[in-house]
Parts: C-alpha cells; sequence; structure tokens
C-alpha cells in the first residue's frame, strides 16, 4: 500500500495541484495525508471571522478527502522568509518521519508566490533516501494562479513527464475546491471551476485522458 503526502504552503493548494490524484489514490485503497504549512492568525490581523471560516473550511475539505491525517504547522503565511529555513525544515522533516509517506507532492520552484518556493527547498530535503527512506517518488505539482505566473525570464517552466488519470475524480475535484467559497472566482480569474477543468481537459490531451493532472517526477526509487 502507498502512502501519498502533499505538502501546501497554503489550503487549497493540495486541490488545484493534485486534488484528482489524492481522491483516486484513495478509492484504490491507498492512504492520503495533507501538510499545510502556513495558517491564519490574528497577529497578521486576520479577523475570528476569517480564521474560523478557514478552519471550518480545512475540516470539510479533509473530510471529503478521507485523509488518513492533516497536519497544520501554522506558519504565517506570507511571512515564510522571516523564518529560519531550518525551523521550516524540522517541521516538515518530523511529519514525514512520523509517516512514512511513499510518495510525495511538492509545490514548483518557481511558483508566482515565494511561500511556495520556500516550501519546495524546504521539503526537497525530505527526499534523501538516507534520511527518510520510505519515499520512493518526488513529485512536483502546478498550481493554478501560481505556477503559471512564473514570469521569470531564465525560467524554464513547468514540464511535466507524469500525467495521472482523474477522469473519475475530475468532478469530485471541482466541488471541494468550492469549499474554498473566498478563494475562487468566475473565469477568467485565475482560480475558477471553468479554469480548473480547463487545465485538466488540456493535460488529457496531451496523454491520451478525458482529464489528467500532471507532475514533474524528480526522482523515483525503485525496490
Amino acid at each position: 500500500m502507498k502512502r501519498h503526502l502533499v505538502i501546501a504552503p497554503h489550503p487549497d493548494d493540495e486541490t488545484l495541484g493534485c486534488g484528482g490524484t489524492l481522491l483516486k489514490a484513495r478509492d484504490e485503497g491507498d492512504e492520503i495525508y495533507w501538510l499545510v504549512i502556513t495558517g491564519m492568525s490574528d497577529k497578521q490581523c486576520f479577523t475570528t471571522e476569517q480564521i474560523e471560516s478557514r478552519r471550518v473550511a480545512i475540516d470539510r475539505v479533509s473530510n471529503a478527502y478521507g485523509f488518513s491525517e492533516t497536519i497544520l504547522l501554522n506558519f504565517p503565511a506570507a511571512e515564510l522568509d522571516s523564518f529560519p529555513m531550518r525551523d521550516i525544515i524540522e517541521g516538515i522533516g518530523s511529519v514525514t518521519t512520523r509517516i512514512k509517506p511513499t510518495d510525495i507532492y511538492l509545490p514548483h520552484r518557481r511558483d508566482a508566490h515565494s511561500d511556495h518556493s520556500i516550501v519546495f527547498d524546504a521539503a526537497i530535503s525530505v527526499s534523501k533516501w538516507f534520511r527518510y527512506s520510505s519515499i520512493e517518488r518526488t513529485y512536483v505539482y502546478e498550481t493554478q494562479s501560481e505556477t503559471d505566473f512564473d514570469l521569470s525570464p531564465d525560467s524554464l517552466g513547468f514540464r511535466p513527464n507524469v500525467f495521472v488519470n482523474i477522469s473519475s475524480s475530475i468532478d469530485r475535484k471541482i466541488e471541494i475546491a468550492g469549499m474554498y467559497n473566498s478563494e475562487f472566482a468566475a473565469h477568467p480569474f485565475p482560480r475558477s471551476f471553468q479554469g480548473i477543468r480547463a487545465l485538466a481537459l488540456l493535460r488529457g490531451a496531451a496523454s491520451g485522458f478525458e482529464a489528467a493532472e500532471a507532475f514533474m517526477l524528480l526522482r523515483q526509487r525503485i525496490r
């Protein structure tokens, strides 16, 4: 049995990046886990209502996926660059050591949001086989409104080499995305339900499926 761990800088990254793949894995009998790096707090001037709304959304999403466990590190969003990298690495490492995932999913290094690049740099440390021997595959996912907004002139962009058939789970993925009611808006807003389906159809056309999610496989260990 595989154990999948998605490492999300913020709630909703897991759904945008690999929601269909997680649902497919769960339906096939695998264990799925969700690690959220950042959170909201009143110290960042979020209201009590905003914090409670986000807590409710996380609970609903966690239940909808059927995660074996949801872990919240609660670093302040958009402020990861103010923390020593070792603190973030230790947080991710301790979860990885305990869960012992076989497959991990990371945000793209060149995403537009600085939290994503910092999380990638911290999370890639757990792909070291001699410290985290359970991990067999390390993937990078794409996040709409972040990966596609990489405008760095020297960037090679997101270059997928793995495609997962999510034809049976795309509708459920979009339904779960709707649980983040404040994060989505009508097309052409970068995060829209129409956009989620359009990207899935595009990735499906590239791989011979009705709908697909695309990943960059960074490392695979074959036992």
